[in-house]
């Protein structure tokens, strides 16, 4: 459980803005106002202007403050909003008269586990928020508004109910042997098992395959040294944020930069180029271009059109062909301004561009293929706690194929009831305080 004290953080970013906002949770919360606004009197639910006064009865600001009456609040305690003029001043001068007052400073995400604790929301609603807070794209915060409203919740629910109904087949198999049941109940239990292992699969890999959606698409933009890879950052950031040379090796290590393409924001990496080192320098850069291959959602390789393919192209084929199943890769013609002197056999290029001129057809590709990854309409797994929960669901439904085969039911229910422990992990867990601790502390201060 947690403690039950008055709690109170700023639950607006810091620095200059119109409004910031003073959140107070906890039974003393509506006292503590009363103290502030030397008012006596709170309508829930209802905007009153308040003059808010420190300890000393000097005037702090003029403020919007909101009462939500226990249990009709986020947190199902008391709770009071201050909404003041913005600025750290301001906000930091209520904020310590609040703590004068007996509240203590919350801790990160502790309105949100008190929310979870009092059954407000579950776990997939609070990790729909946190998220949602650091969204990346406009369709990921179409989906995590969604799961807000409990549309994860209700297909855990659903996969919750169809295992349970499976495990009843059994439970009555065992309880009732010796009477009379149809042949081909083991059947009967494998296709439903079957159809539900299936549905799992397909919510997994569709969930993977979007990660890019949740943490920002990540692109990697590969190839030998001096084909133009920099040139490219530059064109679409539209800025010349990498250093442009004809000398090879002039970027040494990768270079990160964010950008938005169309409603997605994404990272682009520039990495160093790939050949076998001339220094330790710069071997470590080309280790972490290979890193960033690795660790990309997509991969934009380079190619210069003006000179003949060699040893460093082919391997960099090679390269790209280890990720063909598992990532996105759009291959790139560069320089085809200058007279065409590039040849090589079993290769096909996406694109061809010159990109000191412009790379706006490289822009329409990238946006492309994450517009394709969007799925908003599609139940999606938003964490690593959530998909790792799926696939022990799923690794407890295979264990469980053998001993229904044989027959070993009380074997087979025990997979099954793992495998409903593991999906209602994603919704309410209440057993593993140290992961909730873990969980929550991660969420942003306020919240």
């Amino acid at each position: 459980m947690y403690d039950t004290d008055t709690i109170t953080a700023i639950a607006t970013a810091h620095g200059v803005g119109s409004i910031a906002i003073i959140r107070i949770s906890g039974d003393n919360a509506l006292d503590i106002a009363k103290k502030l606004t030397h008012k006596q009197q709170f309508t829930p639910r209802h905007a009153t202007l308040c003059s808010i006064f420190d300890h000393n009865d000097e005037l702090i600001d003029e403020a919007i403050v909101l009462y939500f009456k226990a249990p009709f609040s986020f947190t199902a305690e008391d709770i009071i909003e201050i909404q003041c003029h913005g600025g750290s001043i301001v906000a930091e001068s209520i904020l310590k008269t609040v703590l004068e007052s007996g509240a203590r400073l919350a801790e990160p995400g502790e309105f949100s586990k008190r929310a979870f604790f009092n059954g407000r929301i579950d776990l997939s609603e609070a990790e729909a928020i946190a998220q949602l807070i650091e969204a990346k794209s406009e369709d990921a915060a179409k989906i995590l508004a969604k799961q807000m409203k409990g549309s994860l919740k209700e297909f855990i629910e659903k996969v919750r109910d169809e295992i349970i109904h499976i495990l009843a087949y059994s439970e009555v198999t065992i309880d009732y042997a010796e009477e009379d049941l149809p042949e081909d109940l083991v059947q009967q239990i494998q296709a439903k098992l079957d159809e539900l292992y299936r549905l799992l699969e397909k919510t997994l890999q569709a969930s993977k395959s979007r990660q890019g959606l949740m943490q920002g698409f990540r692109v990697a933009i590969v190839g030998k040294p001096n084909v133009g890879k920099s040139s490219l950052l530059n064109a679409l950031l539209n800025y010349n944020r990498a250093i442009v040379s004809d000398i090879a090796g002039t970027t040494r290590d990768t270079i990160e930069e964010q950008v938005k393409i169309g409603t997605h924001l994404i990272r682009i990496v520039d990495t160093a180029g790939i050949r076998e080192a001339h220094d330790e320098i710069e071997r470590i850069g080309i280790e972490r271009s290979l890193e960033a291959i690795q660790q990309a959602d997509i991969v934009v390789a380079v190619f210069d059109a003006s000179r003949k393919a060699d040893d460093e192209d082919k391997a960099i084929i090679d390269l790209l062909a280890q990720h063909a199943t598992d990532k996105e890769v759009i291959i790139v013609k560069n320089k085809i301004d200058l007279p065409q002197e590039f040849m090589l056999e079993d290769i096909t290029f996406d694109l061809q561009l010159n990109a000191k001129d412009h790379a706006l057809s490289l822009i329409e590709k990238l946006q492309s293929i994450m517009d394709r990854n969007n799925g908003s309409d599609e139940i999606m797994l938003i964490s690593t706690r959530q998909i790792t929960a799926v696939e022990n669901t799923m690794k407890s439904i295979q264990e469980a194929y053998e001993p229904l085969q044989d027959q070993e039911l009380e074997i087979f229910s025990f997979h099954l009831n793992e495998a409903i422990k593991e999906m209602a992990s994603i919704t309410r867990p209440f057993e593993n305080d140290e992961m909730l601790d873990k969980m929550f502390g991660s969420f942003c201060l306020g919240k």
